[in-house]
């Protein structure tokens, strides 16, 4: 059966939170069913909470990328030779810490938050009071809904601290910003609420699902980064939380895949180490994965065997890219490195600029190119490591196929051992944890350790979760977030700079949202 009453109602709810900008009046969701016909099973039920899931799509790629990985350690967009990527300066104040309320993705970031918690409310509201649904599919839709609100509560928290709680659709009043705490509080409650209403089979069927994997991992995450946070927890060990809510992901049906690459392949929905993914297609049209036209050359495509059309911009930081040993499989794995070579002459191509197409580690900028007022200026195009975790299919045009994994199950060993470390708990649980990550990624036992300390776990990091959305708050929880890095001055001290400031449009529609303090 097909649902015939489809409304766009995203508009109608912009009052819940007050975004900086209009909801995507495109995206559909549903709120008049036909009360008496739909939802009467799971398959029809799987179809309204369709839309929950797909604001998982706002996650990677794009605004929430950059805020990670480009304010963290782990990438750079530089400004390219003749302009490209500049685009007022937003990709160099991400990287050298001097946002503002006016920064772009600052704004992206917080209207892919917002919209998608409008939407988890919308869909919410409109399971609660159907008539249809069965009692039991109902309960179990409405744990699912709020275990993706409370992932996207959990990125907006964390990377602005003090926001709004809305998460009534009939509360149509302006939000107050509530506090970190609060809204921590929140999300652990929420989550201890639904982590047993969840399915917790490792299948086809639950792939894409906020399943009881999911809730377990999120909750691991929310004791790791408490004290990072600065909020209390109502436990008298956070790092043994860690421990139990890994534990507890450990003992389901999940497995470390033996090949690394299983979960980046084109077709990685396989991958039985995938927790929670978001689920892309080669059709999408919007909420696309256009991560091969974010970071490849103009001309990348041609060694590749592509017909894309690549915008030559993010690519690996020199010294992070460094910290790969020889042998590290995830080295070429993660990042395309060389060459980049014309398969009908066997040359290497060349630049717009008459300079041969070669991805080397360096990204140095051109003297005399620095803007005016500041130290950050211009590279070569061919610059610095492109972006390879997932490999690029040839018939890719706009948009990729490859899901992005959120949360996997390597990061979870990883979590436990940090966690074990950090409370001086078993350091032999620990290495074996580690080591089994490190193994994987060598492909054989010779770089094993035999013990791990946290400046080791926190390496092993950065190896096996380059490009995955982790590196601002590794770098936060590791105490290296305000360190001098290239074209980075030292910010010890600022503390403020810890949480981004809340943009100013959404300031400007909604006078009851506080700045945090220090903007």
């Amino acid at each position: 059966m097909k649902i015939k009453s489809i409304i766009s109602m995203l508009a109608g709810v912009a009052m819940l939170f007050s975004l900086s900008s209009c909801f995507d009046l495109e995206e559909t969701v549903y709120d008049k069913i036909p009360s008496d016909t739909f939802g009467k099973n799971k398959a029809e039920v799987e179809a309204i909470i369709g839309p929950v899931y797909n604001t998982l799509k706002k996650y990677f790629s794009s605004n929430w990328l950059y805020l990670s990985e480009c304010t963290g350690d782990m990438a750079i967009n530089p400004t390219r030779k003749g302009g490209d990527w500049f685009d007022g300066g937003r990709y160099r104040d991400l990287h050298m810490h001097t946002w503002t309320p006016q920064t772009g993705t600052l704004r992206g970031c917080w209207d892919a938050a917002t919209q998608s918690i409008s939407s988890c409310n919308l869909i919410y509201a409109t399971i609660e009071t159907s008539q249809s649904i069965s009692d039991v599919d109902k309960k179990a839709a409405l744990a699912e809904i709020r275990g993706v609100r409370a992932f996207w509560l959990y990125c907006l928290m964390d990377a602005f601290g003090n926001v709004p709680l809305a998460v009534d659709f009939k509360d149509t009043s302006l939000p107050e910003t509530k506090t970190r705490q609060e809204v921590f509080d929140y999300i652990v409650r929420e989550l201890d609420e639904i982590k047993d209403l969840l399915r917790s089979d490792v299948s086809s069927a639950s792939y894409g699902k906020f399943t009881k994997g999911a809730a377990y991992t999120l909750l691991a995450k929310m004791y790791l980064n408490a004290e990072a946070w600065g909020v209390h927890t109502k436990k008298t060990n956070n790092w043994q939380e860690v421990v139990n809510a890994c534990d507890a992901v450990m003992g389901l049906a999940y497995v470390l895949e033996p090949s690394w690459k299983t979960n980046f392949q084109i077709k990685n929905e396989t991958s039985r180490e995938a927790i929670l993914s978001a689920c892309y297609s080669a059709n999408d049209t919007e909420d696309k994965n256009t991560l091969h036209l974010r970071t490849l050359h103009y001309k990348d495509n041609l060694a590749l065997g592509g017909t894309w059309s690549a915008w030559n911009g993010i690519c690996a930081a020199t010294d992070y890219a460094k910290l790969f040993e020889e042998g590290d499989q995830r080295l070429k794995g993660s990042f395309l490195i060389g060459e980049m070579k014309d398969p009908a002459t066997g040359q290497v191509l060349m630049t717009a600029h008459d300079r041969p197409l070669v991805h080397y580690i360096d990204v140095i900028q051109i003297e005399g190119s620095q803007y005016k007022g500041s130290v950050w200026g211009q590279v070569n195009q061919e610059d610095g490591y492109r972006c390879y975790k997932w490999p690029y299919d040839k018939a890719t045009l706009g948009a990729m196929e490859n899901d992005f994994i959120i949360f996997r199950l390597a990061d979870v060993y990883l979590m436990k051992a940090e966690a074990l470390v950090r409370m001086g708990g078993d350091n032999g649980a620990a290495t074996k944890l580690v080591n089994a990550i490190r193994e994987r990624g060598f492909g054989n036992a010779s770089h094993n350790y035999t013990s791990v300390t946290l400046e080791q776990v926190a390496l092993e990091r950065k190896l096996e979760l380059a490009w995955e959305c982790f590196s601002r708050q590794d770098c936060i929880r590791f105490g290296t977030f305000q360190n001098a890095r290239y074209l980075k001055p030292d910010t010890k001290g600022k503390e403020h700079l810890k949480i981004f400031p809340v943009p100013q449009m959404a300031l400007d529609a909604n006078r009851n949202l506080k700045q945090n303090p220090g903007y």
